[in-house]
């Protein structure tokens, strides 16, 4: 009887980390992202010159503008 309530505890111990584990690594990860973005206005105006665009400062701050607000969506 002593072995079923210690498999039932390391289940349920499991389950446990497994989904405190999943958030903590969630929390992680946006707060990680927030403070370093994955693409900055210089990538942005790289990107833009290399589709043979000519980006202007109010076209790249609108869209750095539309990202940031994407993300903070999510």
């Amino acid at each position: 009887m002593a072995t079923f309530w210690i498999v039932i505890i390391a289940i349920v111990a499991l389950l446990l980390g497994t989904v405190l584990g999943f958030f903590l690594a969630r929390k992680y990860m946006l707060t990680y992202l927030k403070k370093n973005p994955p693409i900055n206005e210089q990538m942005l105006r790289t990107m833009m010159m290399q589709m043979g665009q000519k980006p202007s400062q109010k076209k790249i701050n609108q869209m750095m503008r539309s990202m940031n607000n994407q993300f903070d969506k999510k």
